[in-house]
């Protein structure tokens, strides 16, 4: 499971031109989920998504999480974070999951990461989204429940 973690002032997520879910400031959260994922892939992304000290303190210094500053998250499905460009110039996605298998993680995902009192707001699984943000600094983190990065 690989999520894009973005520091934002706010974002946005629009299907069909209805904005269907926004936030102020916390973390956009761009999720992919790859076939064989598990609970245990969810449960190590949340924790930590929740607890990433990317926001300053008074000092300056990057040392709080959204969790301790009580912010927003919104966490958009995106298949394409396992498109792999090697080879070619066109991106092979047979390491993502399947939709069925993907939609039941993602749906996971987000009832267990609504279990730790953060407010959250989601894209549409499977639909064409358009999404708008403020990237705060910017602040862009990569992460994977496999440590490949």
């Amino acid at each position: 499971m690989r999520a894009i973690v973005q520091r934002v002032e706010d974002a946005a997520v629009r299907v069909e031109n209805e904005v269907i879910a926004d936030i102020d400031q916390g973390l956009l959260v761009f999720l992919g989920i790859k076939d064989g994922d598990t609970e245990e892939d969810i449960s190590y992304l949340i924790d930590k998504i929740v607890n990433l000290r990317i926001f300053s303190n008074q000092k300056g210094k990057m040392d709080l999480s959204v969790k301790d500053l009580d912010l927003e998250v919104l966490v958009v499905p995106q298949f394409t974070l396992y498109g792999d460009c090697r080879s070619g110039k066109r991106p092979d996605f047979t390491a993502a999951a399947s939709p069925k298998e993907a939609k039941e993680l993602f749906k996971k995902f987000i009832d267990e990461i609504k279990e730790t009192s953060i407010e959250v707001g989601t894209g549409e699984f499977g639909a064409m989204m358009e999404v708008d943000f403020i990237n705060d600094g910017p602040v862009t983190i990569m992460l994977d429940s496999n440590k490949e990065f």
